[in-house]
């Protein structure tokens, strides 16, 4: 399906307070919904799991990290910012655009650093 030329890559990062983790369905079937209602879809969600903040954010020394990747359009990313702004689950939450040429260069690091790797196996069994 080819990309439509409207959309943009985004990442959403946000941080859920802590006290949730048993019960954190209904908060990223929220966030889902958020992006949805924006027009906009999920194409990936990484869980980080709970980890330490590096100073309290409204109160919390811990949260609870997620980070999506979307597809936007141009309107999605001040109605979704909007709305996490004003939900209580959400502690703090980082949307930005990705830039093509730097995933393109990450791309082409990663695939140079795993043929480093194989190169090393390689050796390392011959030896």
């Amino acid at each position: 399906m080819p990309k439509d030329v409207n959309l943009s890559e985004y990442e959403l990062v946000v941080l859920f307070r802590p006290e949730l983790e048993a019960k954190l369905d209904a908060p990223l079937k929220n966030v889902a919904k958020i992006v949805t209602d924006a027009e906009g879809k999920i194409t990936a969600e990484e869980d980080w799991g709970r980890k330490e903040l590096a100073y309290k954010i409204a109160g919390e020394t811990h949260a609870i990290y997620r980070i999506y990747t979307l597809d936007l359009p141009p309107t999605a990313p001040s109605k979704i910012s909007s709305t996490l702004n004003i939900t209580s689950d959400v502690i703090r939450y980082l949307l930005t655009k990705v830039d093509p040429k730097v995933k393109a260069v990450l791309a082409e690091e990663k695939s140079l650093g795993s043929e480093s790797d194989e190169t090393e196996t390689t050796e390392n069994n011959e030896e």
